[in-house]
């Protein structure tokens, strides 16, 4: 009997979980090597780390091996955004067709579900408190250390995919030193500060649970995503100093205290103890990682390690996972080939990658300058319109990304062309009055044409 395929992971992660359900049911052996300990064997909770979105493209990848429904049970869906202004009012806005709905997950809960998954559904076995040191990228071995006894060890495989997060070590130590390896690291001006909004006393959510609540202030955002136990998880991004809004300002609890009270009074009243939590909440940096290859001798890249976004689309996962789709696919296509499916996956998933990346960094600037503006509200207010009666010639680039297939290259370049029409469209005459008018409608459709 001929002996099964083996498949090292580096990256008990999300993306690296779930590619060995994929790989297992292709017939490899898969091990897993994670650097954290089991974050199973401690109790999670809410709020230190940003909560994820899951839409289309991760129910595709989920769905496809078996184990979407597993996660179904830890996931609240959104129907649109919230926003909230300085003076606690409420604006609503679906994010595509009825019943059409991104999902809340915890990331530690989905991590935790996922490590579950890689061993009941994919037979992975997972080392835990394993660093990769290095990677023979030709021969397929693993160096690592035992971070608990300190012992080396080599693993040898058939294959390599290196699932270990925007800050890869197999990418760093092993395909960083390549020649004509590029690579790019971008930190963004802006970082990150989780807060967490308790439940009710009677563990009820103190805001609307089926929406993602936005609070646009310009220069500067938080957004609340809904927890299963009521509680929200609430991210403030703003930059990290050199503004007059900006962390480094943030040093006592006084300052604390008169930014929440002054920017974001409906949260503060619900939160008067801020000041005293602000601190255990540790401030974050948000990068953008680039690379290409992605692929040398038998080791890939998957997933953040490949192309490390901002969260600002909630795609940051679902590419995570439809990389297991795209990897899947051309497995099929080539019939096990993997020099011929990694030259191709270079090929066809690079650009997507780099286009996630330019839509996260555009879908920032939209939820913080943007969606409270009412020459937004009404440009979307007419592109709903118009995509209700020509679904067949628009489809809007929020839909694309979040309730599509639609690569992401192609729905950046769509969306593009999207922006150009409409601001001819707001440039009309009179367009608040007649925005929903025959005249419009047929303006829009003579400039798709």
């Amino acid at each position: 009997m001929e002996e099964r395929k083996s498949v090292i992971i580096v990256g008990a992660g999300l993306a690296g979980s779930l590619w060995a359900v994929y790989m297992a049911k292709a017939g490899y052996s898969v091990t897993i090597y994670e650097r954290r300990t089991d974050m199973r064997l401690v109790k999670l909770s809410a709020g230190k780390s940003i909560n994820l979105a899951l839409s289309n493209r991760g129910w595709k990848a989920l769905d496809a091996v078996g184990v979407g429904d597993e996660i179904r049970k830890i996931a609240i869906p959104m129907y649109g955004r919230m926003m909230h202004d300085t003076k606690g009012n409420l604006t609503y806005q679906a994010y595509g067709k009825e019943n059409q709905a991104i999902y809340s997950v915890s990331r530690g809960e989905i991590n935790a579900r996922m490590m579950d998954i890689a061993e009941n559904h994919g037979m992975a076995t997972i080392h835990f408190s394993h660093e990769c040191k290095r990677v023979d990228l030709q021969n397929g071995i693993v160096y690592l250390t035992n971070t608990i006894t300190g012992e080396s060890i080599e693993a040898k495989a058939d294959l390599i995919f290196a699932a270990d997060g925007a800050f890869s070590a197999v990418r760093y130590n092993s395909m960083q030193k390549l020649d004509r390896f590029n690579f790019s690291q971008n930190f963004i001006a802006d970082g990150y500060r989780e807060i967490l909004l308790p439940a009710n006393p009677d563990g009820t959510h103190k805001l609307e649970k089926n929406a993602l609540h936005i609070w646009p202030r310009g220069r500067f955002m938080l957004i609340g995503l809904a927890n299963e136990d009521g509680s929200f998880t609430c991210t403030l991004f703003m930059p990290h100093e050199g503004e007059r809004n900006s962390f480094d300002k943030l040093n006592s609890k006084e300052a604390v205290n008169a930014f929440f009270e002054e920017m974001f009074p409906d949260l503060y009243a619900m939160l008067p103890n801020i000041a005293d939590t602000w601190s255990g909440h540790p401030l974050s940096s948000l990068s953008i990682i680039r690379c290409f290859p992605w692929t040398s001798g038998k080791v890939a890249l998957l997933g953040d390690a490949a192309h490390a976004t901002v969260p600002f689309f909630g795609q940051g996962m679902n590419a995570s996972f439809e990389d297991c789709t795209v990897l899947s696919e051309l497995m099929k296509k080539h019939n096990g080939d993997w020099e011929a499916i990694f030259a191709e996956y270079n090929v066809v998933r690079k650009p997507d990658g780099d286009a996630l990346q330019d839509l996260s960094v555009d879908n920032y600037y939209e939820m913080r300058d943007h969606v409270a503006n009412p020459d937004f509200l009404l440009r979307k207010k007419i592109e709903a319109k118009f995509s209700t009666i020509h679904p067949d010639k628009w489809i809007t680039l929020y839909s694309q990304v979040s309730f599509s297939e639609i690569r992401y290259s192609d729905a950046y370049k769509h969306g593009q062309l999207q922006n150009r029409i409409m601001d001819a469209v707001m440039d009309m005459p009179e367009i608040e009055d007649k925005w929903d008018s025959q005249e419009v409608m047929d303006k829009i459709l003579s400039l798709c044409n």
